[in-house]
């Protein structure tokens, strides 16, 4: 998980972008803290969908099999 601190300055550097824009620096600097937040959501994702199961309405296990690999494999 990304800290409060990136998380703060991704908003931060949003809201300057949009009222008076960014340095070249900041602009860079905006690029690379959603790259990571973007990276960090993405793993987060991936591991909540490994321990997710699909049942249709009869009951039966339709959990794809490309996940269901997945789920074997350890999460780090």
């Amino acid at each position: 998980m990304l800290s409060k601190e990136k998380l703060a300055r991704i908003n931060e550097l949003a809201n300057k972008s949009k009222t008076e824009g960014l340095s070249e620096l900041e602009a860079k600097e905006q690029t690379a803290l959603r790259k990571e937040y973007l990276e960090t959501f993405r793993a987060s994702m991936f591991n909540t969908l490994k321990g997710v199961t699909i049942i249709d309405p009869e009951g039966n296990d339709v959990t794809p099999e490309k996940l269901k690999k997945e789920k074997n494999k350890p999460l780090h």
